[in-house]
Protein backbone atom coordinates (compact mmCIF):
# COMPACT_ATOMS: atom_id res chain seq x y z
CA UNK A 1 0.00 0.00 0.00
CA UNK A 2 1.43 3.23 -0.82
CA UNK A 3 1.83 6.35 1.78
CA UNK A 4 -0.88 8.04 -0.14
CA UNK A 5 -3.26 5.09 -0.28
CA UNK A 6 -2.45 4.97 3.72
CA UNK A 7 -3.12 8.84 3.85
CA UNK A 8 -6.38 8.61 2.58
CA UNK A 9 -7.57 5.09 4.64
CA UNK A 10 -6.40 6.97 7.81
CA UNK A 11 -8.09 10.36 6.81
CA UNK A 12 -11.35 8.44 6.40
CA UNK A 13 -11.27 6.10 9.69
CA UNK A 14 -10.67 9.69 11.55
CA UNK A 15 -13.27 11.32 9.56
CA UNK A 16 -15.79 8.17 10.57
CA UNK A 17 -15.03 7.58 14.18
CA UNK A 18 -15.40 12.31 14.42
CA UNK A 19 -18.83 11.66 12.19
CA UNK A 20 -20.60 9.42 14.68
CA UNK A 21 -18.67 11.47 18.27
CA UNK A 22 -20.37 14.55 16.62
CA UNK A 23 -23.79 12.58 16.04
CA UNK A 24 -23.73 11.18 19.49
CA UNK A 25 -22.83 14.46 20.78
CA UNK A 26 -26.21 15.75 19.10
CA UNK A 27 -28.37 13.33 20.56
CA UNK A 28 -27.19 14.28 23.67
CA UNK A 29 -27.31 17.88 23.74
CA UNK A 30 -31.20 17.11 22.08
CA UNK A 31 -31.87 14.83 25.29
CA UNK A 32 -30.80 17.32 27.31
CA UNK A 33 -33.37 19.72 26.20
CA UNK A 34 -36.43 17.43 26.33
CA UNK A 35 -39.56 17.92 28.90
CA UNK A 36 -39.01 14.76 30.99
CA UNK A 37 -41.40 13.18 33.77
CA UNK A 38 -40.11 15.01 36.79
CA UNK A 39 -38.88 18.68 35.05
CA UNK A 40 -40.05 21.92 36.07
CA UNK A 41 -40.94 23.92 33.23
CA UNK A 42 -42.21 27.03 32.93
CA UNK A 43 -45.95 27.69 31.04
CA UNK A 44 -46.10 30.97 29.71
CA UNK A 45 -49.12 32.43 28.50
CA UNK A 46 -48.46 36.27 28.61
CA UNK A 47 -47.04 38.53 31.30
CA UNK A 48 -49.51 37.65 33.62
CA UNK A 49 -49.94 34.26 33.27
CA UNK A 50 -46.57 32.59 34.03
CA UNK A 51 -46.91 29.44 35.70
CA UNK A 52 -43.89 26.87 37.20
CA UNK A 53 -44.92 23.03 36.92
CA UNK A 54 -44.01 19.83 37.04
CA UNK A 55 -44.18 17.67 34.47
CA UNK A 56 -46.16 14.52 36.06
CA UNK A 57 -48.51 12.59 33.99
CA UNK A 58 -52.28 13.15 34.27
CA UNK A 59 -51.67 16.49 35.77
CA UNK A 60 -53.67 19.54 34.21
CA UNK A 61 -52.88 23.07 34.73
CA UNK A 62 -55.99 25.02 34.77
CA UNK A 63 -55.90 28.75 33.38
CA UNK A 64 -58.56 31.37 32.25
CA UNK A 65 -56.93 30.90 29.03
CA UNK A 66 -58.06 27.51 28.95
CA UNK A 67 -56.93 23.94 30.24
CA UNK A 68 -53.54 22.35 29.51
CA UNK A 69 -53.30 18.68 29.80
CA UNK A 70 -49.38 18.13 31.34
CA UNK A 71 -49.32 14.61 29.33
CA UNK A 72 -49.17 16.60 26.25
CA UNK A 73 -45.91 18.54 27.06
CA UNK A 74 -43.78 15.24 28.54
CA UNK A 75 -41.29 14.45 26.00
CA UNK A 76 -41.59 17.30 23.82
CA UNK A 77 -38.84 19.88 23.48
CA UNK A 78 -38.82 23.04 25.79
CA UNK A 79 -39.68 25.74 23.33
CA UNK A 80 -42.86 23.80 22.32
CA UNK A 81 -45.94 25.69 21.49
CA UNK A 82 -49.48 23.88 22.78
CA UNK A 83 -52.93 25.25 22.83
CA UNK A 84 -55.09 25.33 25.87
CA UNK A 85 -58.43 23.72 25.35
CA UNK A 86 -60.05 27.24 24.30
CA UNK A 87 -57.26 27.45 21.59
CA UNK A 88 -55.06 29.74 23.40
CA UNK A 89 -51.33 29.40 22.60
CA UNK A 90 -48.92 28.35 25.80
CA UNK A 91 -45.28 28.10 25.22
CA UNK A 92 -43.08 25.78 27.78
CA UNK A 93 -39.86 27.20 28.65
CA UNK A 94 -36.87 26.63 30.63
CA UNK A 95 -37.08 28.21 33.88
CA UNK A 96 -34.06 30.55 34.37
CA UNK A 97 -32.90 30.50 37.77
CA UNK A 98 -34.91 33.76 38.31
CA UNK A 99 -38.34 31.74 37.65
CA UNK A 100 -36.95 29.26 40.50
CA UNK A 101 -35.97 31.53 42.75
CA UNK A 102 -39.46 33.49 42.89
CA UNK A 103 -41.85 30.62 42.21
CA UNK A 104 -40.83 28.23 44.41
CA UNK A 105 -42.98 27.43 47.44
CA UNK A 106 -42.14 29.83 50.42
CA UNK A 107 -42.26 30.09 54.23
CA UNK A 108 -39.53 33.05 54.55
CA UNK A 109 -39.31 36.41 52.51
CA UNK A 110 -36.00 35.78 49.86
CA UNK A 111 -33.08 37.65 49.04
CA UNK A 112 -33.89 39.09 45.00
CA UNK A 113 -32.06 38.27 42.03
CA UNK A 114 -31.10 42.07 41.35
CA UNK A 115 -29.65 42.33 45.06
CA UNK A 116 -27.90 38.79 44.90
CA UNK A 117 -25.88 39.25 41.28
CA UNK A 118 -24.49 42.24 43.31
CA UNK A 119 -23.61 40.07 46.38
CA UNK A 120 -22.29 37.47 44.62
CA UNK A 121 -19.66 39.74 42.71
CA UNK A 122 -18.75 41.24 46.21
CA UNK A 123 -16.84 37.59 46.65
CA UNK A 124 -14.17 35.98 45.23
CA UNK A 125 -16.68 32.39 44.68
CA UNK A 126 -17.03 29.85 41.56
CA UNK A 127 -16.82 26.34 40.64
CA UNK A 128 -15.16 24.40 43.53
CA UNK A 129 -15.62 26.95 46.06
CA UNK A 130 -16.58 26.22 50.14
CA UNK A 131 -19.62 28.34 51.00
CA UNK A 132 -21.53 28.74 54.32
CA UNK A 133 -25.02 30.33 53.58
CA UNK A 134 -27.12 31.41 57.10
CA UNK A 135 -30.85 31.05 56.81
CA UNK A 136 -31.47 28.47 54.35
CA UNK A 137 -35.20 30.08 54.82
CA UNK A 138 -36.78 28.60 51.25
CA UNK A 139 -33.80 27.49 49.49
CA UNK A 140 -33.81 29.75 46.96
CA UNK A 141 -30.55 30.97 47.89
CA UNK A 142 -29.05 27.45 48.13
CA UNK A 143 -30.04 26.77 45.17
CA UNK A 144 -27.99 29.71 43.06
CA UNK A 145 -24.98 29.04 45.21
CA UNK A 146 -25.07 24.88 44.46
CA UNK A 147 -25.02 26.07 40.57
CA UNK A 148 -22.31 28.73 41.37
CA UNK A 149 -19.80 26.57 43.20
CA UNK A 150 -21.02 23.05 40.75
CA UNK A 151 -19.53 20.65 40.45
CA UNK A 152 -16.34 20.21 42.97
CA UNK A 153 -18.02 22.65 44.97
CA UNK A 154 -19.75 22.44 48.52
CA UNK A 155 -23.16 24.93 49.83
CA UNK A 156 -22.79 24.53 53.65
CA UNK A 157 -26.50 25.89 54.74
CA UNK A 158 -27.32 26.60 58.17
CA UNK A 159 -31.16 27.04 59.13
CA UNK A 160 -32.47 27.30 63.27
CA UNK A 161 -36.08 26.23 61.82
CA UNK A 162 -36.82 22.56 61.17
CA UNK A 163 -40.33 23.50 59.33
CA UNK A 164 -38.10 26.00 56.85
CA UNK A 165 -35.51 23.76 56.54
CA UNK A 166 -37.44 20.96 55.47
CA UNK A 167 -39.20 22.96 53.48
CA UNK A 168 -36.17 24.53 51.33
CA UNK A 169 -34.84 20.09 50.88
CA UNK A 170 -38.09 19.49 49.19
CA UNK A 171 -37.80 22.91 47.21
CA UNK A 172 -34.08 22.05 46.39
CA UNK A 173 -34.82 18.18 45.31
CA UNK A 174 -37.45 19.18 43.53
CA UNK A 175 -35.31 21.40 40.76
CA UNK A 176 -33.14 18.09 40.56
CA UNK A 177 -29.73 20.25 41.40
CA UNK A 178 -27.53 17.47 42.07
CA UNK A 179 -24.39 19.77 43.93
CA UNK A 180 -22.99 18.77 46.87
CA UNK A 181 -25.55 20.50 49.64
CA UNK A 182 -24.95 20.13 53.46
CA UNK A 183 -27.58 21.08 55.70
CA UNK A 184 -27.62 21.79 59.24
CA UNK A 185 -30.59 22.42 61.86
CA UNK A 186 -28.41 24.86 64.47
CA UNK A 187 -28.48 28.13 65.98
CA UNK A 188 -25.33 29.74 64.65
CA UNK A 189 -25.49 32.59 67.03
CA UNK A 190 -24.63 30.55 69.75
CA UNK A 191 -23.34 27.09 68.47
CA UNK A 192 -20.98 28.56 65.53
CA UNK A 193 -20.55 26.55 62.34
CA UNK A 194 -19.17 23.47 61.71
CA UNK A 195 -16.73 24.21 59.09
CA UNK A 196 -13.64 26.38 58.95
CA UNK A 197 -11.21 28.04 56.05
CA UNK A 198 -14.41 28.83 53.73
CA UNK A 199 -14.30 31.10 50.61
CA UNK A 200 -17.70 33.51 51.69
CA UNK A 201 -20.52 33.39 53.78
CA UNK A 202 -24.09 34.39 53.02
CA UNK A 203 -25.67 36.05 55.97
CA UNK A 204 -29.64 36.37 55.72
CA UNK A 205 -30.90 36.27 59.82
CA UNK A 206 -32.46 39.00 60.87
CA UNK A 207 -29.73 39.34 63.12
CA UNK A 208 -26.69 39.42 61.29
CA UNK A 209 -24.58 40.96 63.90
CA UNK A 210 -24.79 38.01 66.15
CA UNK A 211 -23.14 35.68 63.12
CA UNK A 212 -20.22 38.20 62.38
CA UNK A 213 -18.01 36.62 64.89
CA UNK A 214 -18.61 33.12 63.86
CA UNK A 215 -18.21 33.72 60.16
CA UNK A 216 -14.60 35.32 61.27
CA UNK A 217 -14.06 32.58 62.73
CA UNK A 218 -14.98 30.26 59.53
CA UNK A 219 -13.55 32.58 57.29
CA UNK A 220 -10.24 31.99 54.57
CA UNK A 221 -8.28 35.49 55.81
CA UNK A 222 -8.87 37.75 52.76
CA UNK A 223 -12.23 36.38 51.83
CA UNK A 224 -15.24 37.55 52.15
CA UNK A 225 -18.39 37.94 53.89
CA UNK A 226 -22.16 39.29 52.56
CA UNK A 227 -25.50 39.77 54.47
CA UNK A 228 -28.57 41.78 53.75
CA UNK A 229 -31.20 43.71 55.71
CA UNK A 230 -34.26 45.54 55.45
CA UNK A 231 -34.01 48.15 58.38
CA UNK A 232 -31.23 50.83 58.52
CA UNK A 233 -30.89 50.22 62.24
CA UNK A 234 -30.28 46.25 61.13
CA UNK A 235 -26.91 47.44 59.34
CA UNK A 236 -25.81 50.17 61.44
CA UNK A 237 -25.46 47.20 64.26
CA UNK A 238 -23.60 44.77 61.58
CA UNK A 239 -21.34 47.35 60.69
CA UNK A 240 -20.36 48.20 63.76
CA UNK A 241 -19.67 44.43 64.90
CA UNK A 242 -17.71 44.27 61.52
CA UNK A 243 -15.51 46.86 62.25
CA UNK A 244 -14.60 45.73 65.59
CA UNK A 245 -14.21 42.11 64.89
CA UNK A 246 -11.62 43.04 62.24
CA UNK A 247 -13.30 43.67 58.62
CA UNK A 248 -12.53 45.31 56.32
CA UNK A 249 -13.35 47.26 52.58
CA UNK A 250 -17.03 47.39 54.46
CA UNK A 251 -19.79 48.80 51.75
CA UNK A 252 -23.44 48.94 52.11
CA UNK A 253 -25.42 49.98 49.23
CA UNK A 254 -29.22 49.61 47.92
CA UNK A 255 -30.34 48.36 44.08
CA UNK A 256 -33.25 49.71 42.87
CA UNK A 257 -35.06 47.97 39.50
CA UNK A 258 -37.48 49.48 37.52
CA UNK A 259 -38.32 48.09 33.71
CA UNK A 260 -38.89 49.86 30.02
CA UNK A 261 -42.13 50.07 28.51
CA UNK A 262 -40.62 49.78 25.06
CA UNK A 263 -44.09 50.79 22.61
CA UNK A 264 -44.88 52.21 19.26
CA UNK A 265 -46.26 55.31 20.72
CA UNK A 266 -43.31 55.89 22.81
CA UNK A 267 -40.78 54.78 25.57
CA UNK A 268 -40.94 54.93 29.18
CA UNK A 269 -40.21 53.82 32.38
CA UNK A 270 -42.85 51.07 33.86
CA UNK A 271 -45.05 53.15 36.79
CA UNK A 272 -43.85 49.90 39.39
CA UNK A 273 -40.96 48.60 39.84
CA UNK A 274 -39.10 46.51 42.37
CA UNK A 275 -37.45 49.29 44.99
CA UNK A 276 -36.64 48.43 48.34
CA UNK A 277 -36.14 45.31 49.25
CA UNK A 278 -32.61 45.13 51.43
CA UNK A 279 -29.39 46.87 52.05
CA UNK A 280 -26.78 45.16 50.99
CA UNK A 281 -23.68 44.76 53.15
CA UNK A 282 -20.44 43.03 52.24
CA UNK A 283 -16.69 43.07 53.98
CA UNK A 284 -13.25 41.59 54.29
CA UNK A 285 -11.51 39.24 56.34
CA UNK A 286 -8.36 39.81 57.14
CA UNK A 287 -5.58 38.78 59.44
CA UNK A 288 -5.51 39.98 63.18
Amino acid sequence: MSIIEKIIKSSLKNFSLLTIRCFFNILNLMEENIINQGDLVLIYLDEKRQFLVQAISKLKLSTDFGDIKIDEIINREFGYIGKTHLGRNFYCLKPTTSDLMLKIKRRTTIVYPKDLGYLLFETSIGPGSKVIEVGTGSGALTLFLAKIVAPDGVVYSYERNDEFLENAKKNVEKIKYTSKIEYFLRDVATEGFIQKNVEAVFIDVPEPWDIVPKAFESLKSGHHLVSWSPNVEQVKKTVDTLEKIGFIRIKICEILQRELLVRERGTRPRERGITHTAYLVSATKISI
